[in-house]
């Protein structure tokens, strides 16, 4: 077994620390914590015996979810919105008339890639009890951080495919699983979350790792999509009356590239949950690439543009020139026209490699996300915005504008000029420039059943019944031979 670590020095005198090829890089607070690689073949009884071990496993879990897969998934959900588009062979995204044969494979390899995850929790879950060197402790932390991965896994894949095969490590070695209800897979989700949020540490033990407040927040963003506001809204309460988290200050738009989404951040106050990475060779972030193009500088190895937006869409339109947020678009014509749109939200004029080697991390869970759910919830539990709410939709709102977030200015807004319905808009609005490229639009769109007016509304496109869910690889329906392909599949395929 081989102990592996790179110390990579970055501003300010902090480092990011990297495990092999076979882990995960992970970001690490001390140069004496060591990443050990599993080895990839191993007998059960010699392995899942020693902290160091069991944190080896649980690191393993991470490997699919740093992929560039996790990525895909990120700039796939944000085609399905009602301003952004795919490019090329891409396009079939934003028709939202369903996949075509190569993005039907393609959405099997994201598919692959959450059941990976999967596995290797579950693996960590059934095995970590039983170890004869290692504390309690460190047994119910490991399976705490099992569980809130594999709850993160599932919440990706009950969205997108609906009723799904429900893999635990209680039925780990069946090869022929049915599809269990859309319920069920949430009642996982949130027994692992609850887990995880009493089993998980305040403070990390390594940057990058979940602690009980990034459960916390997962927790609440589940009970938001599951219409359990009074719920969402007192877990997302908990997150904010910790007094750990803060909005990054922001004064223009470069303090967004390089404050809040930069790629020599180690960590900042506003970080909750995120993938991390690094410039390291194949330790780095994809996006970039997918996201960028070569006329900006914002990515030294040119870029892919595959994604973009249009500044004729009534989306861009609306949007206050004022905002901040707005100013992470650069028109660039490529050949759709003068009024293309190419995201500059995340830079890296270093980057070593083209595909994997910039430094930006992947963020998942922010306190923004906290604020917003917590005003939402909020709003939906009291059947009206309440002043508790309301600031802290103002907060973000505030940073936007370059304001001080925790200071009254005169961009806020009014409770008195809203009632339940216009404020939900409100939020929903913000959330959807707070959130550009972190996957989190159609989500919204979908749970509150306002998908079909937006898209009529800013694309013109009316949405096929068959793209609200993604269709089950056909590997699946094959190697598995609980499901029927004729009646199991999802609608429309």
């Amino acid at each position: 077994m081989k102990n592996i670590k790179i110390c990579l020095p970055h501003a300010g005198g902090t480092i990011k620390f990297l495990s092999g090829y076979f882990l995960l890089a992970l970001l690490v607070a001390s140069c004496n914590k060591i990443l050990v690689e599993k080895p990839k073949t191993v007998a059960v009884e010699n392995f899942y015996n020693t902290a160091q071990e069991i944190e080896s496993a649980t690191n393993a879990i991470y490997e699919p979810l740093r992929s560039n897969n996790m990525v895909e998934q990120i700039v796939i959900l944000d085609a399905h919105t009602d301003w952004g588009y795919g490019r090329g062979s891409r396009d079939d995204y934003n028709a939202m008339q369903g996949f075509n044969a190569a993005n039907i494979n393609n959405a099997g390899s994201r598919w692959n890639t959450f059941y990976l995850a999967i596995r290797n929790a579950n693996l960590v879950i059934q095995n970590a009890p039983n170890g004869s060197s290692i504390s309690q402790e460190d047994i119910d932390r490991n399976v705490g951080e099992a569980k809130f991965l594999r709850a993160f896994s599932y919440f990706q894949l009950v969205r997108n495919w609906g009723g799904i095969p429900l893999r635990t490590e209680e039925n780990m070695t069946e090869r022929d699983l049915a599809k269990s209800s859309v319920e069920d897979v949430y009642s996982l989700i949130v027994a692992d979350l609850k887990y995880a949020e009493s089993n998980l540490p305040e403070v990390q033990t390594l940057v990058g790792k979940p602690t009980k407040y990034a459960a916390k927040t997962m927790l609440a963003d589940v009970y938001l999509t599951l219409g359990k506001y009074p719920e969402a809204a007192g877990e997302a309460n908990d997150v904010i009356q910790s007094n750990k988290y803060s909005l990054v200050p922001v004064t223009g738009k470069h303090d967004f590239q390089w404050n809040l989404f930069g790629p020599t951040i180690v960590t900042t106050p506003e970080e909750i949950f995120y993938f991390k990475y690094a410039r390291q060779p194949g330790q780095g972030n994809w996006i970039l690439w997918v996201l960028s193009h070569p006329n900006t500088g914002n990515f030294n190895f040119g870029g892919a543009y595959a994604h973009y937006s249009d500044a004729t869409n009534p989306f861009y339109i609306s949007w206050n020139d004022n905002d901040i947020r707005k100013s992470l678009w650069d028109k660039i014509d490529f050949g759709l026209g003068p009024n293309t749109l190419v995201s500059s939200k995340y830079v890296d004029p270093e980057s070593i490699e083209k595909n994997n080697g910039a430094g930006n991390d992947l963020p998942i869970y922010r306190f923004a996300d906290a604020l917003l759910i917590y005003a939402e919830a909020t709003c939906m539990a009291s059947n009206g915005p309440t002043a508790e709410g309301v600031e802290a939709l103002n907060k973000v709102h505030r940073r936007a504008y370059g304001k001080d977030p925790d200071v009254p200015s005169d961009v806020d807004f009014d409770i008195a000029d809203y009632n339940e319905d216009t404020f939900r808009n409100l939020v929903l609005r913000e959330r959807a420039y707070e959130f550009i490229f972190e996957g989190k639009r159609w989500y919204d769109l979908k749970r509150t059943g306002k998908a079909a007016e937006v898209f009529l509304a800013t694309k013109g496109i009316t949405i096929a019944e068959k793209a609200y869910l993604w269709p089950i690889p056909i590997s699946e329906l094959n190697f598995n031979k609980a499901l029927n392909p004729a009646t199991d599949q999802n609608p429309g395929y």
